[in-house]
């Protein structure tokens, strides 16, 4: 008895002793594993939906952000979107479409190729697809959840291309989700990689701003000069001060080892810390030995100067770059990288040292006297021989804000010598290259359009042309006048009149070649027209008329019945054979009309268009459409400023007899008892900031391109000059 109890002890240490039992994990377990991996940020997540953007050939790309990214993400882009057969496996792990074995990793060219981000979205957030390909009428939306969609896809109305929405983000990761508190700093973050992504990608235009808000804090517009694009995302102080730089090495076979070009900032650019944006064949990356190759040499150029500003892209052959390094792809492995890293760093230093020949020095003037006018601090642009170029007279020079270039106001630069005019901004080709996107050259070849494209050129003022092509959008003055500046002018521009015109050019220009935007509810017109009618009856009471409203939209239903061939064919304007209105035409990309004029532009096809002359017919038809797109004041008032007491409810007093007793204090009770109506408060609010958020960047931006303002909008109110900066500077010199 007494040796068993010895030996207990010594068993039970021997158990302690024994290693650990290894099991296999349950699947969810390893995929919510491999998913914080993969999602380490919200940046993660839009870094990911962006390079699938981007792999589907899309030419616009729109972020959307709430709370940094935590509860929701919204990534729509208009490219060619995903199969319906692809659905049931779209988030699977390791489901992909840019590769189908492992030695297509040598040549791959895609951002992706694991096929692991969107179903780590959905092991760690709700995720909601929608998409419609080339040719299909409707699109579909279907949710997704560890991998698995919930249900079926279900047909819906959408606009060409695919936008992805994350919700919730790290909802089951409750540690993750404490340490991403800071929204603003993940916000930042996201900006961050929108900014550089679109000085890269110069063919795409981009978009990210935060949820409800009315003003993008990135927008970027496709452009032919990277230049314009930097310009545009990073300032102008930036873009003026920077170098252009390129490098390049070959091997005896004369095949390249890498090609690099890229811009860096000269001595003149001030920062407190260094932005290198760097691609490696398209692919947004770090190199810290880059990097530090690089700052040495600033450091040894100018050593007082301060962090500098780098984007460079190589290109190197796909079987030199190893992509499969990084969980989230920041960073690949290069082939012969020390000799890349000194190639390029030979380049930094050698065009630094050029650049010194050419620097902006700061000067200030003694008075003379103490009668003498105050003369401020002037800036002399020396060239390589000394002399100084002509200086911009003070009544003629604009502050600006030149933190936010695409924003309220464009940064005014100096006038430069005739022997640099080519290194400016290359308007022309930005909008020959957004006309080839969209497709703006591929009119019907009838005649009757071409007489009215040409009527419009014939009468296009150049004067204004100039103005829109390159003023600055400062704000809304009123609900329908907005304010511009132009050089060292103020104008007020009727949005209401110009988007209209522009609307209707857009029309002829694009005729026979819309997108499509399907109605998830086909509309009868019948109803429609009804609707159109009472609204233009003033006399809403009297239903004597009723009768003769009904013939009208009979009527007018059996026309547009009879010409629903020649208007989907030609304006995308579907009405199918029971007479119901299923699907009208994009004008305008990122821009959807209000539905409630629905009515109003049916009543318009149905009552003005002449049907029997063939451009008669067109341009009616494309000015009910011009009409119906155009960017009028929402039906709700605006609740700012007085517009507010329209969304307060006044409840009566409960008790009548203290009406008739109190008949001084009844208002007085009245007034204290108002209530708003916050839910249509809310709509309204909504409506206008996504009306001026349109205005500011969507239309201003469509009207620089394509507008070719008439005439007799110089005459009719349209533009309305409001001041001029050398008439102030007369003003008060007179004071």
């Amino acid at each position: 008895m007494d040796t068993e109890e010895a030996s207990t002890p010594e068993a039970e240490a021997a158990a302690v002793k024994e290693p650990p039992k290894i099991h296999r994990l349950e699947e969810s377990v390893v995929n919510r594993i491999a998913a914080g991996e993969v999602i380490q940020r919200p940046v993660s997540a839009v870094k990911e939906l962006v390079e699938n953007s981007l792999d589907a050939n899309a030419t616009s790309i729109n972020v959307v952000v709430k709370d940094g990214g935590l509860k929701l993400i919204q990534v729509s882009d208009d490219g060619h979107g995903i199969r319906y057969e692809d659905l049931p496996i779209l988030c699977e792990r390791h489901t992909t479409s840019k590769l189908s074995k492992y030695e297509d990793l040598q040549s791959i060219k895609s951002m992706g190729f694991r096929g692991e981000a969107l179903a780590s979205m959905t092991y760690v957030g709700h995720v909601t697809v929608t998409t419609i390909t080339k040719g299909h009428l409707h699109g579909y939306r279907v949710s997704y959840r560890d991998g698995v969609m919930e249900n079926e896809p279900k047909a819906c109305a959408a606009v060409k291309g695919t936008q992805i929405m994350v919700e919730n983000l790290f909802y089951n990761m409750i540690a993750r989700r404490k340490t991403l508190q800071n929204s603003s700093d993940d916000y930042t973050k996201i900006v961050d990689l929108l900014s550089r992504m679109a000085i890269h990608h110069t063919n795409v235009s981009f978009s990210c701003r935060k949820h409800g808000a009315a003003r993008a804090d990135v927008h970027s517009i496709a452009t032919s000069s990277r230049l314009d694009s930097i310009r545009t995302v990073y300032g102008v102080s930036v873009a003026s001060n920077l170098v252009q730089l390129e490098a390049s090495e070959y091997n005896d076979s004369s095949s390249f080892v890498f090609k690099m070009d890229g811009y860096v900032s000269n001595s003149n650019y001030v920062a407190k810390k260094t932005t290198m944006v760097l691609f490696v064949n398209d692919r947004l990356v770090e190199c810290a030995p880059l990097k530090r190759a690089v700052e040495i040499v600033y450091a040894a150029t100018f050593p007082k100067a301060s962090k500098p500003f780098i984007y460079m892209s190589i290109v190197l052959p796909p079987e030199h770059v190893d992509v499969n390094v990084h969980p989230t792809k920041r960073e690949v492995s290069l082939l012969n990288q020390e000799l890349i890293v000194e190639k390029i760093q030979s380049a930094v230093e050698l065009k630094l040292r050029q650049s010194n020949d050419s620097r902006t020095y700061k000067e200030q003037t003694v008075e003379s006297s103490p009668s003498s006018p105050y003369n401020p601090s002037k800036e002399l642009h020396l060239n390589p021989s000394g002399s100084k170029l002509q200086k911009v007279p003070v009544n003629k020079m604009v502050r600006t804000d030149s933190s936010d270039p695409a924003g309220r106001l464009h940064a005014y630069v100096q006038s430069k010598p005739h022997t640099s005019v080519a290194s400016g901004p290359n308007l022309s080709a930005v909008r020959s290259s957004v006309r080839q996107r969209r497709n703006l050259n591929e009119t019907a070849d009838l005649t009757s359009i071409q007489e009215l494209i040409d009527d419009v050129d014939r009468n296009c003022h150049s004067g204004l042309l100039d103005i829109v092509r390159h003023c600055s959008f400062i704000g809304m003055a009123d609900d329908v006048y907005a304010l511009l500046q132009h050089n060292t002018h103020m104008y007020l521009a009727n949005v209401v009149s110009l988007s209209k015109e522009l609307m209707y050019q857009l029309v002829l220009r694009r005729f026979a070649h819309f997108n499509a935007i399907q109605l998830s509810d086909p509309a009868p017109l019948s109803e429609l027209l009804m609707l159109a009618l009472k609204e233009e009856d003033l006399d809403v009471e009297n239903s004597e008329n009723d009768d003769l409203k009904e013939k009208i939209a009979e009527m007018n239903t059996e026309l547009l019945k009879q010409k629903a061939e020649m208007l989907e064919e030609y304006f995308c304007v579907k009405i199918d054979t029971r007479g119901n209105l299923s699907r009208l035409p994009i004008i305008l990309d990122q821009y959807t009309p209000d539905m409630d004029r629905i009515p109003e532009f049916v009543l318009c096809l149905g009552n003005d268009v002449d049907w029997e002359d063939e451009k008669c017919c067109f341009q009616a038809i494309a000015a009910a459409l011009g009409n119906f797109y155009a960017m009028h004041p929402p039906l709700l008032p605006n609740p700012s400023g007085e517009g507010l007491q329209c969304y307060k409810k006044r409840k009566p007093l409960k008790n009548p007899v203290d009406i008739e007793r109190y008949p001084n204090d009844a208002g007085d009770n009245v007034e204290n008892e108002d209530e708003i109506e916050h839910q249509l408060l809310a709509e309204a609010e909504a409506a206008w900031a996504q009306r001026e958020w349109s205005i500011q960047h969507v239309l201003f931006p469509a009207m620089r391109l394509f507008l070719k303002p008439l005439n007799s909008m110089a005459t009719n109110g349209t533009f309305v000059k409001v001041a001029s900066l050398e008439k102030l500077y007369k003003i008060f010199e007179r004071c």
